[in-house]
C-alpha cells in the first residue's frame, strides 16, 4: 500500500531529510586522500547526534537475512556499488565514493546519497559521476502527479544509455516515510506512461545507480556490499522527495 503523506508529516520528512543533506554536505567537504571509510561513517554520527537523530541503517537486518548492518552509513568504493560496510580501508587519490546516509527524526525518514571524487579523478570517473547525478535530475523532474512511474525509469535509463554507461537493474529506488522501505519501488528503468500513477503526498526516493562497464552484481563476502560483477566503477546519487503541487520538491538538500 502507498502511504501518502500528510503536511505535517512532509515537514517532519523535511527536518530528517535536512540532517542528510548536512551529513552528505560534511563529507563533501572533509574526504580526502588518506581518510579511512570509518573516518566517513563518523563524520555522519556526529552530524546525527547532533540533531538528537539516529540511523535507519544500523543495526537493520539484511534485506536476505543475515549479518545486521553495523554502522550508520553505507561507504561504497569504486566497483562497490552500494551498501559497503565503513572500515579502516585508506581512500586514495582518484577514488570515488558512494556514500548513503539517513536519519530517523521525531519517527520520520530522511535518505540521501552521493558520490564523491577523492582528489583528482579520471576523466572516465568525472563522467559516470556527471551523467549518474544529471539522471536523478531528470528523474526527479518526470516526477510529476499524473506521471507514472515508468517515466522516472525512462528519464534515468535513456539519459544513462546515451551516455554509454549501464543502469544497473537489481538494486531500485523505494517509498520512504515512517519506514526505510515503503512501497513504491521505484525502478531506473522503464517504459513512458506504464506503471503506478504518481499523485500529490507520495514521498520517494529516487537513486539512480550506474555502471561504467556490465550492470551485473555480486554480493561480497561480508553479505551485505553490492559490488560490479566486472569490477568497473559504479555510482549513486539519491534524493527523497514529496510530490507536492503536483511536481517533485527535493527533501534532502540544504
Amino acid at each position: 500500500m502507498i502511504m501518502l503523506k500528510q503536511p505535517d508529516e512532509v515537514a517532519k520528512m523535511r527536518a530528517a531529510g535536512r540532517v542528510v543533506a548536512e551529513i552528505l554536505d560534511a563529507v563533501g567537504k572533509q574526504i580526502a586522500p588518506g581518510m579511512r571509510t570509518k573516518d566517513v561513517d563518523a563524520i555522519a554520527v556526529e552530524v546525527l547526534q547532533a540533531h538528537g537523530a539516529t540511523s535507519p541503517f544500523y543495526h537493520k537486518e539484511h534485506y536476505r537475512g543475515g549479518p545486521p548492518f553495523p554502522a550508520s552509513t553505507c561507504v561504497s568504493v569504486n566497483e562497490e556499488l552500494v551498501h559497503g560496510i565503513p572500515s579502516a580501508r585508506v581512500l586514495k587519490e582518484g577514488d570515488i565514493v558512494g556514500v548513503d546516509a539517513g536519519a530517523v527524526l521525531d519517527g520520520w525518514i530522511g535518505d540521501g546519497a552521493w558520490t564523491f571524487g577523492v582528489g583528482k579523478i579520471s576523466p572516465v570517473a568525472r563522467r559516470l559521476l556527471d551523467v549518474t547525478r544529471d539522471a536523478l535530475y531528470r528523474a526527479i523532474a518526470a516526477a510529476k502527479a499524473g506521471n507514472r512511474l515508468g517515466d522516472l525509469g525512462w528519464a534515468v535509463e535513456s539519459h544513462v544509455k546515451a551516455n554509454g554507461f549501464s543502469v544497473i537493474r537489481e538494486y531500485v529506488g523505494h517509498g520512504v516515510g515512517r519506514e526505510m522501505w515503503e512501497e513504491p519501488q521505484v525502478p531506473n528503468f522503464g517504459t513512458p506512461g506504464r506503471g503506478i500513477k504518481l499523485q500529490d503526498g507520495m514521498t520517494m526516493a529516487i537513486e539512480p545507480m550506474v555502471a561504467v562497464g556490465q550492470p551485473r552484481t555480486r554480493e561480497a563476502k561480508d553479505r551485505w556490499t553490492v559490488v560490479i560483477a566486472d569490477k568497473s566503477l559504479s555510482a549513486q546519487f539519491e534524493h527523497t522527495v514529496v510530490i507536492r503541487n503536483g511536481s517533485a520538491e527535493i527533501l534532502t538538500q540544504l
